[in-house]
């Protein structure tokens, strides 16, 4: 049976806001058979009554839950095995196209992750380590040097790995000297908002508006709260207050996305490359009566425009790696930035 169905951040993609602590009380305790029709139609109703984007996926591509309710209905049978169930249920959610939206199991994971293996990489681990050498600096999580032409890089492959305040002073006033700084979070595929909150807020001297954010109030599709404003605040540590250009990719995701959608505002920021990967929604997690969790988009968030960044947002300047700069080591996008900031 599925009791006492909860909702719960999962920390470590994104650290939800105080607005979506009351999504739990939202949640239903509806009871389903541990049966394969069960199962379906408990992951149905969840997803229905708690996932955040039907209006704007049905608005970019039909989406139309119901519909997927009656076409996937017909798919189960209760002499399924469990490997066929997971299938069809992961078939299902493949729907709602959300990196977000996965099942886990002790066997396997349901994931979609069409939001960037869909699209060129844009990135070189190879070229990136001609460019870093052998003697870069290492601050917890962050990679960091001073390139040739005087031009700060840092380099942030993940929002998983921590770093502190202290850390980013002792960065920050490493490459003091440099007239411009490049971040490269290409490949960054999120992990705490906290780590990118963090970041972008030495890119600001005031609290600037960076979005908006919702969260459900009740099982329509359509019952949100109002649009609460996203606020930067400065840090108390050292700020840069020279050129900055953020580099992205299409594996840009989640809290990493949320992070280009600051630098946005910041006053001195450039994004290059690729446009990011996108989601927009806080993801949150339940599970299904054969004990299997599941994690979803709840709290839709959207940029200062209120316009959903959950399929991505788009760089300043769109940069893509080219063949021939592969080939003779060089990595078109940072190649690009140092040009760009050396102009500024």
């Amino acid at each position: 049976m599925l009791r006492n169905t909860i909702i719960k951040t999962l920390s470590i993609f994104l650290i939800a806001c105080p607005l979506c602590a009351g999504l739990a009380s939202c949640v239903d305790e509806d009871e389903f058979d541990d049966t394969p029709q069960g199962n379906f139609e408990a992951l149905w109703r969840i997803i229905d009554e708690h996932y955040c984007f039907f209006d704007y996926k049905k608005q970019q591509y039909g989406l139309d839950w119901n519909e997927v309710h009656n076409r996937y209905q017909k798919q189960f049978a209760p002499g399924m095995t469990q490997l066929q169930m997971f299938e069809v249920l992961a078939n299902m959610l493949s729907e709602l196209r959300d990196g977000h939206v996965n099942i886990y199991t002790p066997f396997d994971v349901a994931r979609n992750w069409a939001w960037h293996e869909d699209y060129p990489s844009n990135f070189s681990d190879t070229i990136l380590n001609i460019y870093l050498r052998t003697d870069y600096r290492i601050a917890s999580g962050i990679r960091y040097r001073v390139l040739d032409d005087n031009i700060g890089y840092l380099r942030y492959s993940s929002f998983s790995s921590a770093i502190g305040e202290g850390n980013l002073d002792e960065v920050l006033t490493y490459l003091a000297p440099c007239h411009a700084l490049i971040i490269d979070i290409r490949n960054n595929s999120g992990g705490l908002l906290t780590y990118a909150e963090q970041l972008a807020a030495r890119f600001t001297n005031e609290e600037i508006l960076v979005g908006y954010m919702q969260h459900k109030t009740g099982p329509g599709h359509n019952d949100f709260s109002s649009m609460e404003e996203q606020k930067l605040k400065p840090s108390n540590g050292v700020r840069w207050q020279k050129p900055v250009a953020v580099l992205t990719n299409r594996s840009v995701y989640s809290a990493a996305n949320e992070f280009v959608k600051y630098m946005k505002q910041c006053p001195k920021a450039t994004i290059i490359g690729d446009q990011t990967g996108g989601g927009a929604g806080m993801p949150f997690s339940s599970e299904l009566p054969c004990g299997w969790s599941i994690r979803f988009s709840a709290c839709p968030m959207y940029d200062v425009h209120q316009q959903s960044t959950e399929f991505g947002i788009q760089p300043d300047h769109q940069v893509s790696l080219t063949d021939e700069d592969f080939a003779r080591g060089r990595d078109t996008i940072i190649e690009y930035a140092r040009k760009l900031l050396t102009k500024k």
